[in-house]
């Protein structure tokens, strides 16, 4: 009898292991679309990104693809599909550090960015820059924070959008110079950038890509320092901000794959592992330097981490200014 249980067992185990691995690769099915939302306009970086993706999964699965650029709500209207979707793996969100912190600066989006989505894997990320307007003197970082100390009212600080990650640098600025800058909110990057350019404000932090061409025309802009440990690939002569004298001062807009709560994890390693190593490929990094973006590639449990501090992070800072959704 003890030998028949035994038998048993072992029966089971060898279907319920097959049964496993069955399931391993069910995942994409012959005929199935998958379908990567992306909450933000065609052309911005997450699409760019959201659409390399999408191919990269079409070229290993061989199944179709599809990005849909369901926009509003200030990137809600898209999440809030994802949220809603199957978590079966044919619905994935393509998005960026708005993600993280919508719960914070969104009136109504009431989701858990760490607990009601599944963090895949982040995809690339942009640097923040600080650049100045050639309307005031100063030329390096240095030079600008005795001249605003002396006098802070002379030095305007242009934000974007209120919640972005130009806006939470912006705060950590001002909070590690000890400067009382006064900040004007816009709609938008261009806006931001034009007055800046023009001269009617004087300071602006975001990505490369929405400030390096302007600053490398060197006629109404120019650059002070980019927020990252080390020089950055994308602008190796821009001294980094810790060489200004600001120690530690890190600050990216960053960009992932989340896909719906309760996705099998399974599939999101499989997807993980093609994330990384799409973002090792030479051709996708040289792509990426073109167009100012770093690859990053990393496990799930690190992205995980990543967001986890960068929620910690804007928290914080968004609490220091008494800040609302709106």
């Amino acid at each position: 009898m003890r030998r028949l249980l035994i038998t048993l067992a072992a029966a089971v185990a060898v279907v319920a292991t097959a049964a496993a691995a069955a399931a391993e690769t069910a995942w994409p099915q012959a005929g199935r679309t998958v379908k990567i939302i992306v909450p933000w306009p065609a052309g911005a970086a997450n699409d760019a990104l959201g659409r390399l993706i999408a191919q990269k999964i079409q070229e290993r699965f061989g199944v179709s693809t599809v990005v849909e650029n369901r926009t509003g709500g200030s990137g809600l209207i898209g999440t809030m599909a994802v949220l809603r979707a199957e978590p079966d793996g044919y619905t994935l969100l393509a998005s960026a550090f708005n993600t993280a912190v919508m719960p914070m600066v969104v009136k109504g989006a009431t989701f858990d960015p760490e607990t009601d989505l599944e963090m895949v894997g982040r995809t690339a990320v942009a640097p923040l820059v600080l650049v100045i307007s050639n309307t005031r003197p100063a030329k390096t970082l240095p030079e600008l924070l005795a001249a605003a100390k002396a006098d802070p009212h002379k030095y305007l600080f242009a934000i974007s959008s209120l919640g972005s990650a130009g806006h939470l640098a912006t705060i950590a600025f001002a909070h590690r110079t000890g400067i009382p800058f006064e900040m004007v909110p816009y709609r938008g990057t261009s806006p931001a950038l034009t007055d800046t350019m023009g001269g009617s404000v004087q300071l602006l932090i975001e990505p490369t890509f929405a400030l390096l061409p302007a600053a490398n025309q060197g006629t109404h802009i120019r650059t002070l320092g980019i927020a990252t440990k080390q020089r950055s690939p994308i602008a190796p002569d821009l001294p980094t901000m810790a060489e200004g004298g600001l120690q530690g001062f890190e600050f990216n807009s960053w960009y992932g794959i989340w896909a719906p709560k309760g996705t099998p994890r399974d599939i999101q390693e499989k997807l993980n592992t093609l994330i990384q190593e799409t973002m090792r490929d030479p051709a996708v990094i040289e792509k990426l330097r073109i167009t100012m973006l770093e690859p990053v590639a990393e496990s799930i449990a690190d992205s995980r981490k990543f967001v986890a501090s960068e929620i910690a992070r804007s928290r914080q800072l968004l609490d220091s200014i008494g800040f609302k959704p709106e």
